[in-house]
């Protein structure tokens, strides 16, 4: 599933036109074609297609793991979950018919010609088109990158919780963006067991954990996210985990082999060296 700099990535793409010289921002959406209905999660197929048609696409943003496209008048939200993508391209036309891709689920025709494209091999994505945005994010957690969002505010958030660290950070209600990839590389940095109970953070501890979770985001956006699956493109941060998918691989810094283990219903790599399951006081 794209996490936070996958995300961002995408959106920035779209909004700044990055690798395709075009950004849909200022762009109207004539009409749309559902070719799976299930990708669209409300309002039904036939009110989407009528609400959507004839709006401009004013921003492109981020909140967590969605895409949030400000409309003249509603908000439209993509959810990529495992292998989503939504990209532009231009029409492609094969004896006098327009050639769909073997994935596109919903495609946004544009004012220009060019189409905005969801696609979705396993088909677990969705969308909303919504008049109030919060009524799909309104219970997500803060921004890990955002400035409201502090060091002394994050050690308050862990002093309320017994979780131990890794599940506890997975959960978009306590902080929007972080899955697997970045909450394994962000512990191994901030040298923590996933294991440990989030109220046994200290100052300190919180501090270097808040340090690394932002340092190991802002690296994975600077290298356009992670392209570990066949279903992503262009990033590079894969091949710079520190601990992620590396299991029995030695680690960089003490060579101790890198260990998995499950948390949670999810594969987590750590360094048993590195990451003790005490907190050094």
């Amino acid at each position: 599933m794209p996490e936070l700099p996958e995300v961002e990535t995408i959106a920035r793409s779209l909004s700044q036109g990055k690798g395709t010289g075009f950004s849909v921002v200022g762009q109207k959406i004539e009409g749309v074609s559902i070719l799976w209905e299930r990708s669209i999660a409300t309002p039904s197929a036939v009110k989407f297609k009528q609400r959507i048609q004839g709006q401009t696409i004013r921003e492109v943003g981020r909140r967590g793991k969605y895409i949030v496209m400000s409309l003249s008048s509603d908000t439209l939200l993509f959810h990529l979950r495992m292998s989503g993508d939504l990209h532009t391209k231009s029409a492609a036309v094969q004896d006098g018919e327009e050639t769909v891709g073997k994935h596109d689920r919903v495609i946004f025709f544009l004012h220009n010609g060019q189409r905005l494209i969801f696609e979705d091999a396993r088909k677990f994505g969705r969308i909303w088109l919504l008049a109030n945005p919060q009524d799909e994010l309104g219970d997500l957690g803060p921004e890990p990158l955002s400035e409201a969002f502090t060091a002394d505010r994050f050690h308050n958030m862990l002093q309320s919780s017994k979780r131990p660290l890794k599940p506890l950070l997975m959960d978009q209600t306590f902080l929007a963006g972080l899955g697997n990839i970045y909450t394994d590389e962000a512990l191994f940095k901030a040298k923590l067991h996933p294991l440990i109970p989030a109220n046994q953070l200290g100052v300190e501890q919180a501090a270097t954990l808040f340090k690394a979770i932002r340092e190991t985001l802002l690296e994975g956006i600077r290298r356009n996210g992670a392209s570990i699956d066949w279903a992503y493109r262009g990033g590079d941060f894969q091949n710079h985990f520190f601990v992620y998918g590396r299991k029995g691989d030695v680690c960089f810094i003490c060579g101790t082999p890198i260990e998995r283990i499950v948390v949670g219903q999810r594969g987590t790599h750590f360094c048993p060296t590195c990451q003790k399951t005490t907190i050094e006081r």
